[in-house]
């Protein structure tokens, strides 16, 4: 996927800058030395000759601050260069903040065009990657290089994996401090089976699951993979995945439902294989539009932690934080939940009302918006524009409920966020279609 991210609050920058780790375990001014390990069936990462097992999170645009004041140790990118930042700006910042990068190399996909069966487009895509990795390879931020996204997602002709391999075999070559992996949408026999074969230079199988992750360690042996892996996608329920209105929206579920899936999913599909399982990057430490402002951003666009972050923060450092998120407890729109396919006359007013829980008993604040079902929609996290909000009527709103006036008619989300003042939110939505009565 390509991922476009929100770049988070200036505040939570700030604040996170109390709480920077230990000193990387790499020098100042020479690569690191990485390098894989196994014992029996158990692989390890070893970065120095210490164990290395990688607490991650998918961030582009997203808070680096932030990601080591909550223990994380490493985060992955989609391409060296992400058009606000230089490849060697990102790793500066990781390397200030002590963590380590698994720096993504863009590869020209089937799905947006590429001819994987042209040779000088093959060969040109070359030459690029091996500048990219010249002018990056020794800087000590550098964890793993990660050769394309999803390449096999909608696609038919298997010579890339011949190219994956060409580059993986280049990278070897010219940087030996340094592995190589390439990132699978789910996984299958099939594409194993090509890795296999077709890429003994990759080092590291990587696998992008969702609502399954639970039961990726018995796929990765069921589908014949035996050396060691990491999942460099994985979070809230996909879009793909989830139960759909009658008229075809699909239901998000809210703040307290993914984190709790979070914790799930994370015990379920990764910390139980600790055999060939190195580890992990979360998604998304940051924000996106895709389907939804909110549907796979564990933060929101204004910077607010949600609930998802407590539980990365559990899970890396063995306790909860000292503040944690509002929680959900139930949220409805004229009585009804998401599920029961929300249908309102146009000008006619109807109540939604939320019930949360504040661990810390702070004062929470209530805002609401109305936004038209989104229609660009996309494939593999690319580039979706946000919609615009609707304008619509209500009457001063109350604590966790709001009496409003349904607009014209046609497919919208009325979406509710809960804030406690510091720092952190909740947030859920509602699809309904508006006919006119």
């Amino acid at each position: 996927m390509k991922y476009f991210l929100i770049i988070l609050g200036i505040s939570l920058c700030l604040a996170a800058t109390q709480f920077l780790p230990e000193k990387p375990l790499f020098g100042a001014d020479k690569p690191a030395e990485v390098r894989l390990v196994q014992n029996g069936e158990k692989f390890e990462l070893l970065v120095n000759d210490k164990p290395f097992y990688i607490k991650g999170a998918g961030l582009e645009f997203g808070d680096i601050a932030s990601l080591a004041k909550h223990s994380g140790n490493s985060f992955r990118t989609w391409r060296t260069d992400n058009g606000q930042q230089t490849g060697k700006q990102v790793l500066d910042k990781a390397h200030q903040h002590g963590l380590m990068v698994t720096m993504g190399i863009e590869l020209g996909s089937e799905r947006h065009g590429f001819d994987y069966n042209d040779p000088e487009a093959v060969q040109t895509q070359f030459d690029r990657v091996k500048s990219e990795v010249m002018s990056l390879k020794d800087h000590p931020a550098l964890l793993i290089w990660g050769i394309g996204n999803e390449l096999n997602l909608s696609y038919s002709n298997p010579k890339v994996w011949d190219a994956v391999n060409d580059i993986a075999r280049m990278i070897h070559e010219i940087d030996p401090h340094h592995l190589t992996t390439t990132t699978l949408a789910g996984i299958s026999k099939r594409e194993v089976g090509y890795i296999k074969e077709k890429c003994p230079d990759i080092d590291i199988l990587s696998i992008q699951m969702y609502g399954d992750l639970p039961q990726l360690p018995v796929l990765v042996r069921d589908c014949g993979w035996e050396g060691p892996y990491m999942v460099t996608e994985w979070g809230a329920t996909g879009h793909w995945e989830v139960p759909r209105t009658e008229w075809g929206a699909p239901i998000e579920e809210h703040t307290t439902t993914k984190a709790a899936n979070y914790l799930k999913r994370y015990q379920g599909g990764i910390e139980a294989d600790s055999l060939q399982c190195i580890g992990s990057y979360v998604f998304l430490w940051g924000n996106k539009q895709e389907r939804t402002p909110t549907w796979y951003g564990i933060f929101l666009e204004n910077g607010r932690e949600t609930e998802s972050v407590d539980v990365m923060h559990y899970l890396w450092n063995g306790r909860w934080p000292d503040n944690r998120s509002p929680q959900i407890r139930s949220y409805t729109l004229d009585g009804k939940t998401a599920y029961d396919h929300v249908t309102l006359s146009s000008g006619a007013s109807y109540r939604a009302t939320i019930a949360v829980q504040e661990p810390e008993k702070d004062p929470l604040q209530y805002t609401w918006e109305i936004l038209p079902e989104s229609t660009d929609l996309k494939e593999g996290g690319d580039l979706e524009e946000r919609p615009e909000n609707t304008v619509f009527k209500y009457r001063e709103p109350v604590e966790g409920s709001l009496e409003f006036y349904a607009p014209g008619p046609g497919q919208y989300r009325l979406f509710v966020y809960v804030d406690d003042g510091r720092g952190h939110a909740a947030t859920a939505n509602i699809p309904f279609k508006v006919i006119q009565p």
